[in-house]
Order: C-alpha cells, then structure tokens, then sequence
C-alpha cells in the first residue's frame, strides 16, 4: 500500500511538472506581442528623445528678460528639418559652424530672401521699419555689420538676443548671417538656472 501510494504520488508530481512547463500557442503569441510593443516604445521614445529632447545651457544674458542665463532649453530639431525655423523663433545654433564652440541662443528676425539693414538703432527688413520690434525691444546702439543693408541668401537667416544692447549676435562680424546648416533646432521649453520661469516657448516670448 506504502508503495503504490508513493507511486501515485510520484506519477502526480510528474503530471503537475508536465502541464507547467507546457507552452500553448497563445502564450507564444503573447510574448512576440509583448516584445514588439516593448521594442516600438523603446524606437518612438528614442525618437522623441532625439527630435524634441535635446538640452542647451543658455550663456550669458543677451535674451533677457525672456531667459537667463544657467536656464536650459530644449530643443525641437524635427520642425527646423522638415520647414526650417520661422520668424520670432528662438533658435540654438553653431556660430559659422564652429563645433568647438557653445550653441548660441538667439532669436530669428529676417528670414532667407528679405533686405536687412539698422538705421538709427531700429530694425528694417526690406525698407521698411518693423515697428513691433521698436516697440517690444530697446534701441540698438550699435547696429555692426547691419549699418548697410545686408541681403540674406536662401539659406541665411538673421537673429538677434531680445537684450539688444547685450547681444554678440548677427550684427557682429564674428558671428555675421547663420546658415540653416548651423542651426539645431527651435526652442520649444526653458527650465532650471536661479532666475526666471519653466514653461512653453513661444514665438512671442
């Protein structure tokens, strides 16, 4: 009796082991689900990283008061590929290309084509005075290279930092046009740094 019920018991185990280790179709399915799920989230959050992820410490206060020096922004690279950046926006870019140098974050006041020139310390693109500027920003002092008209090729755009009279920017010989080619991205959202806010970047910070 000792001897069949150890049996019995053996021939249990031995049955429980079987259907435990029994792998279903379905269970196969759901696996391969799982891991191309898992592989997709992975492939759109590394995109996501790469388009819109991208940080820059901002240098010095040339665009003040709309961001301070210390704060980071980031950047979107994938709008700047696919339409290149507008006028107002705030963009990151490589002074003539120079990789060796720290991104520069200043804003986009003429656009490939147009007539840029400085007179008497106010902005005009193609004759003719952008009073909104006039209004927002302070008279510039010194207007550099833009004291004669200078005109932008397809690829060329013109910036400025919004604190005017403390801005190595496109009016600086050493800076001069930036070509679409030297450019990051847009700034879509500034955080940190010991003085000003976190938030969306707009075209009208």
């Amino acid at each position: 009796m000792a001897f069949r019920r150890r049996r019995r018991k053996n021939e249990f185990h031995l049955e429980y082991h079987n259907k435990k280790k029994k792998i279903t179709p379905q269970i196969i399915r759901e696996v391969l689900s799982w891991v191309f799920y898992t592989f997709v989230a992975i492939i759109i959050a590394a995109m996501l990283v790469m388009g819109f992820g991208k940080s820059v410490e901002l240098v010095g206060d040339s665009m003040e008061p709309s961001m301070f020096s210390g704060q980071m922004v980031l950047i979107n690279k994938v709008s700047t590929y696919l339409t290149g950046p507008s006028r107002g926006d705030i963009i990151a870019f490589l002074p003539n290309g120079n990789t060796n140098s720290h991104y520069y974050v200043k804003r986009v006041v003429a656009m490939p084509g147009e007539t840029v020139q400085i007179i008497d310390g106010v902005l005009y693109i193609n004759g003719a005075l952008q009073e909104t500027d006039s209004d927002v920003y302070d008279k510039m002092e010194e207007a550099g290279i833009a004291a004669s008209p200078i005109k932008l090729g397809a690829d060329e755009y013109f910036v400025l930092g919004d604190n005017r009279n403390s801005s190595e920017d496109s009016r600086s010989a050493n800076i001069g046009v930036v070509k679409e080619g030297w450019i990051l991205g847009t700034v879509w959202y500034v955080y940190g740094g010991e003085q000003g806010s976190s938030g969306i970047v707009g075209s009208d910070n």
